[in-house]
């Protein structure tokens, strides 16, 4: 069983793809960290993060699509702009037939960290343990994006 997991974003968006085979730990196949240029239109951003993430589906092939569910921040263009890629995410992976799950903020905390306070850096100690990650991780979003992933394994024990 594979998952794409993601932390949407336009700037930064956090992607990641799990594997999980029968009796196995979790392993990460692929991880990343998408970027666009806040000199490039919002329109454009919003489509190199879709095109990204089409083209690792197709590659993969994944049996779920997990994401980080929207929550309120004081800034609400970004909000609206993060809530316009989620979007365009739950289309693409609809439009490929996978099914699309998502897992709040407390949630994600508290299956990848232990806990529903679990800082950044005792969340990325505990999905070294969870799960197989054979590279070194450059971003927060990377970690995000797998800890998506590994919310989603708790979740759905296939």
């Amino acid at each position: 069983m594979r998952v794409l997991a993601i932390d949407p974003g336009y700037g930064r968006c956090g992607v990641a793809v799990l594997e999980r085979e029968n009796g196995k730990k979790e392993t990460l196949l692929y991880s990343a960290c998408i970027q666009t240029s806040k000199d490039t239109e919002f329109t454009a951003r919003l489509g190199i993060v879709a095109d990204e993430c089409t083209r690792l589906a197709k590659k993969y092939k994944p049996d779920a699509l997990a994401m980080e569910k929207l929550y309120f921040s004081t800034n609400q263009k970004t909000v609206m702009r993060v809530a316009e890629v989620r979007g365009a995410l739950i289309q693409l992976a609809t439009s490929l037939g996978i099914p699309v799950f998502e897992y709040t903020p407390g949630e994600i905390k508290s299956a990848a960290g232990g806990s529903g306070r679990a800082d950044k850096q005792q969340i990325a100690k505990m999905l070294h343990a969870l799960v197989k990650i054979e590279k070194e991780i450059k971003y927060d979003d990377e970690y995000d994006a797998i800890a998506v992933g590994v919310t989603h394994w708790a979740r759905h024990r296939h």
